[in-house]
């Protein structure tokens, strides 16, 4: 009989109070793409390709450790092995909820630490298509969020948000965002310009199985005003290894151990 009555609740309830809410889409997304494990480790290739098909590369290795919850403190720590331009080159993140994110850049060059500031988040990630807080996320409290459809995207159920920026600091006036219904991974966004036109193009090109998580380990973004693109490939990535939390200081920066950065 009890079973029976719960039955006729659920029933009876309206559709929207079953359905699921386009800001815990995002925050399920959120912890699939960005938060999975206690930390992570991955050797990058990211190639830059300009319109005519020219193609410069970066190689480097990320390091991520996570404080929390899903969607609470973070740390990066990234380190450059070429192109000789950025050889040795580190960058170091700590990223906070509902704060700005401080972020470090060591450039051998100049040997020099030098702090990106927070208004600079929206910059071109070392010349790629990327900008600095698409390295660690963006806050999903910074956003709107509203589902605008339901549909197939390459085979896969996916939700469409729409999300809309709070503050006029980055340079796109919303985001389309396909999340795949089983995953919640981001198979594709695309970015809308201030005058609504679309500009750029992110798509998750091939996810794989690491240790039960599901993930991204081809992405590229293309900028479809310059017609420069670039594509980003995890060529050996792990979870749960033990990242120390002494890697992440601003001494490590200049001189990082091989034994987390190799």
């Amino acid at each position: 009989m009890i079973r029976y009555l719960m039955f006729l609740v659920i029933v009876l309830l309206p559709v929207e109070a079953l359905a699921i809410s386009a800001e815990d889409v995002m925050k399920k997304s959120q912890a699939a793409f960005l938060y999975q494990g206690k930390d992570f480790k991955a050797r990058v290739i990211m190639k830059l390709i300009s319109k005519g098909g020219a193609e410069r590369i970066r190689e480097l290795t990320m390091l991520r450790k996570n404080y929390g919850e899903p969607g609470g403190d973070q740390k990066f720590f990234m380190y450059f092995f070429q192109p000789a331009d950025v050889k040795d080159m580190t960058f170091m993140v700590y990223k906070y909820p509902a704060k700005d994110d401080d972020r470090w850049l060591f450039v051998p060059a100049i040997n020099m630490v030098r702090r990106i500031a927070a208004q600079d988040k929206a910059s071109s990630f070392v010349g790629s298509d990327f900008t600095y807080e698409d390295v660690s996320g963006r806050d999903i409290h910074d956003d709107t969020h509203a589902i605008v459809k339901e549909e197939k995207l390459g085979g896969k159920d996916c939700y469409v948000i729409k999300s809309t920026p709070k503050a006029a600091d980055v340079d796109y006036s919303y985001k389309l965002s396909w999340i795949d219904k089983t995953n919640f991974l981001p198979s594709k966004e695309e970015y809308y310009d201030r005058k609504g036109e679309l500009y750029k193009i992110f798509s998750a090109d091939e996810i794989k199985n690491i240790k039960g998580f599901p993930t991204v380990t081809k992405r590229a973004m293309k900028n479809l005003q310059s017609g420069h693109r670039t594509e980003v490939a995890y060529i050996k990535s792990d979870y749960n290894i033990g990242i120390e939390d002494s890697l992440f200081s601003e001494r490590f920066l200049k001189q990082p151990p091989k034994k987390w950065v190799e």
